[in-house]
């Protein structure tokens, strides 16, 4: 049995983040990994603009001007103004050539066809140069760079219609048991409502993994040996819930022995998630994780969820531990290191009843998990913790 720590970094280096591309449309590339650097193929503002709606000026040392025009957004034409004269204006209106600055309309007052200053304006006020943000030919964004929704909007405004990332990894999640049913159908006695699947999909979709595919399997050997042995040919990850025990019906250990994969680890010291399981396969990465659904979560967003960002060309993905306030007392049972379900609001964290590896409750509660290394037995009122965000 290892370490969390050294369990962290066996998973860490048997990851390599992959070098396969793909080209996707602008739309479709939210939460994806830029595979090469985007340079503007234009400038940004591709003309020079005004910032404001008002009157753009043919001089700044005048005090009354007269009005010859009227300048709106998206117009493809631009009077020339000289000095004396005024353009009304609109934000986002190409600024008129001879203009030498834009007062906002709140600054004038008008008296038939004549603009009157309230007060003095200042040289290329409140008009963007063309080429402000950026200019052609610059980069954009740096490979490397993850896809945000600004990101788009940004790319969006230089015309930007496809970019190339890292592809993401296919997902496999299969859950294990005799017991499980699927939601909606009637419990009969020994029965339980399959939930695993379900929240691992979802966890994965909720960080931008579409396409992830549920299987289940009931406890028998041969139908497991032949779903993993499919599921491990056709993805780039596995997750495998439930069965990596040693019980007389857990026989996904067994399957991926006789399957030859290569194992890297089985069981971590920590509470709750011992029986973690980690192994390879050629170009697959197999994670099984506890039955349990709160081990099992744990054990994703612990383990699972940053190899799979690192896979997908993530340079942030390890979970990041940050110090904060304990508002609760917490006792630990044994030697184990513990992830905690808890609440944070504000700068106190609050460590949540429910703790069963079993229990899923306190974790709808939760928004991150309280990291207790094997060498803290304790948590007083006032202690700093260590905890990680659930994202």
């Amino acid at each position: 049995m290892i370490s969390v720590e050294q369990a962290l970094i066996l998973v860490d280096t048997h990851t390599k983040a992959t070098e396969k591309t793909t080209t996707i449309t602008l739309p479709q590339s939210l939460g994806y990994v830029l595979a090469k650097d985007i340079v503007s193929p234009i400038n940004m503002p591709p003309f020079r603009q005004s910032a404001m709606d008002g009157y753009a000026l043919g001089s700044t040392d005048e005090k009354k001007f007269s009005l010859v025009g009227e300048v709106q957004a998206g117009d493809d034409q631009s009077p020339t103004i000289v000095k004396g004269e005024a353009v009304r204006i609109f934000t986002g209106a190409p600024v008129p050539f001879g203009a030498k600055a834009v007062v906002m309309q709140e600054k004038v007052s008008i008296n038939d066809t004549q603009v009157i200053l309230q007060e003095s304006a200042s040289i290329n006020s409140n008009i963007r140069p063309e080429g402000e943000q950026i200019k052609k030919g610059e980069v954009a964004l740096i490979k490397g760079t993850v896809i945000t929704p600004a990101g788009i909007g940004y790319l969006a405004t230089l015309g930007i219609t496809h970019v190339e990332v890292y592809q993401k990894p296919s997902i496999a999640v299969i859950a294990t048991g005799n017991e499980l049913i699927p939601p909606g159908q009637t419990l009969k006695h020994g029965q339980i409502y399959e939930s695993n699947s379900i929240m691992l999909s979802t966890a994965l979709q909720a960080s931008g993994y579409t396409h992830v595919d549920c299987h289940k399997v009931e406890d028998n050997y041969e139908a497991t040996k032949f779903l993993l042995q499919n599921v491990i040919a056709q993805y780039d990850v596995v997750l495998i819930s439930g069965g990596i025990s040693v019980g007389d019906y857990d026989f996904v250990g067994k399957a991926l022995r006789d399957l030859e994969v290569e194992e890297i680890f089985y069981k971590v010291k920590q509470k709750p998630g011992k029986p973690l399981y980690f192994a390879k396969k050629n170009y697959t990465t197999i994670f099984a994780l506890p039955g349990n659904p709160a081990s099992s979560l744990s054990c994703f967003y612990i383990y699972a969820l940053p190899m799979i960002k690192k896979i997908s060309g993530y340079a942030q993905y390890k979970s990041k531990l940050r110090a904060l306030i304990s508002n609760s007392e917490y006792s630990k049972k044994g030697q184990r290191a513990e992830f905690l379900k808890a609440k944070v609001e504000g700068e106190q964290v609050t460590i949540l009843d429910g703790q069963a590896s079993s229990m899923l409750r306190s974790f709808a509660l939760s928004n991150v998990l309280v990291y207790l290394p094997e060498e803290i037995s304790e948590i007083k009122v006032g202690d700093p913790i260590q905890i990680i965000n659930l994202a």
